[in-house]
């Protein structure tokens, strides 16, 4: 049996918040799971880990998923979750893109039409 931390979707229809749990792989993502060890809720930028159970999963062979991976990582260094958190990959992407495009030799315009004389 392979062991996953991941996210389950709770909340209404628009407005996301998720359980951290740990479950069966093979399970649905809202299905049955072992253990419940946190909340993360993006909208109002809250998270919640009950970070000695997720260290014994862990240790215990449990593969966290990559934003649960992300939001363990926030939660062991001690820093809030932010809106920027989640930026940062995208500014790096971008950032990374404009750093290997060569800049554009700039275009000479040509002289304005001098006015008809009437």
């Amino acid at each position: 049996m392979s062991v996953k931390i991941r996210l389950r979707r709770t909340g209404k229809v628009n407005q996301p918040c998720h359980r951290i749990v740990v479950t069966d792989s093979r399970s649905p993502r809202d299905g049955k799971f072992i253990e419940c060890i946190g909340n993360y809720d993006p909208r109002h930028k809250t998270e919640l880990v009950d970070l000695p159970r997720a260290e014994y999963w862990v240790a215990q062979g449990a593969q966290p998923s990559e934003t649960v991976a992300a939001i363990l990582n926030r939660a062991r260094k001690g820093t809030p979750m932010t809106p920027e958190t989640g930026r940062a990959k995208a500014e790096k992407l971008a950032a990374k893109a404009a750093a290997a495009k060569p800049a554009a030799a700039p275009v000479a315009e040509a002289p304005a039409p001098a006015p008809a004389a009437g």
